[in-house]
């Protein structure tokens, strides 16, 4: 009997990628819970597998030629998925590499602002005191994040889905974050295409049952001042010396 993909796992958006993408490939997984908040993504053990010390992460015991194989980063762990499974990811090469630019303007674009838009307005208010000090970068990943929305509603406007008229791993890269651009700073009044997508995808049994996994981990109760600069402490800032002291202190 083939045993479970080990995902690697928080309940963030990037989290939520590959449990959408597990489940909709009907993958077998079990979640291996890293708490980003309080650091365990410093873990030696966990380094071996994302030398970043980032989650998601994968750990696949049948992998090419029957041996384990672990990959980090959630793009690459959605092609390999997307191999494995032969879902969701074109064989046409054609196809496949509009998946690819769609996939990588996820990476290194929508992640990463949306993620820096949430940083100003639901962490920097608790860890900086004067309003000034952070209104600069608020507003600069914030209008920077309304462009990638305008980019998504022309793409929308032209095509299905962000990789072609096809679902793919493309739209499930950026979904997690498009789904919750109405909390930092934008409204989907003004990209109904957006939202159109958003709201469709959201219907797909396959998703809501990736929401659902690890829902149990996360917090619900509103975080003090304290508590969010003692997050800080493993989720921002971080140096190669403190990676290296904290791997030190857990190893």
């Amino acid at each position: 009997m083939t045993k479970p993909i080990e995902l690697y796992f928080w309940p963030t958006p990037n989290g939520w990628k590959i449990s959408i993408a597990l489940e909709e490939m009907g993958l077998p997984y079990e979640l291996k819970p890293v708490n980003i908040g309080r650091g365990e993504q410093f873990a030696p053990a966990f380094l071996k597998i994302s030398p970043n010390n980032r989650m998601p992460a994968i750990v696949d015991p049948d992998g090419p030629g029957g041996a384990p194989i672990s990959v980090f980063e959630s793009g690459a762990i959605l092609q390999y998925l997307g191999r494995k499974a032969g879902k969701f990811y074109p064989s046409d090469e054609r196809a496949r590499q509009k998946v690819d630019e769609w996939l990588f303007w996820q990476m290194a674009g929508l992640g990463p602002m949306a993620g820096q838009a949430s940083h100003f307005i639901n962490y920097a208010p608790k860890l900086v005191d004067d309003p000034a000090l952070i209104e600069y970068g608020r507003a600069r990943y914030v209008n920077e994040l309304n462009r990638l929305c305008g980019v998504m509603e022309r793409r929308l406007e032209e095509s299905a889905h962000l990789g072609g008229d096809e679902y793919s791993i493309a739209d499930m890269a950026s979904w997690p974050w498009a789904r919750i651009v109405h909390k930092l700073g934008q409204t989907f009044e003004d990209f109904p295409k957006l939202k159109a997508w958003v709201d469709q995808i959201y219907t797909r049994p396959a998703v809501q049952r990736a929401l659902a996994a690890g829902d149990e981990l996360r917090q619900k109760q509103e975080l003090s001042k304290d508590q969010v600069r003692d997050m800080a402490k493993s989720l921002f800032g971080q140096t190669s010396s403190s990676v290296n002291d904290a791997k030190s202190k857990q190893g």
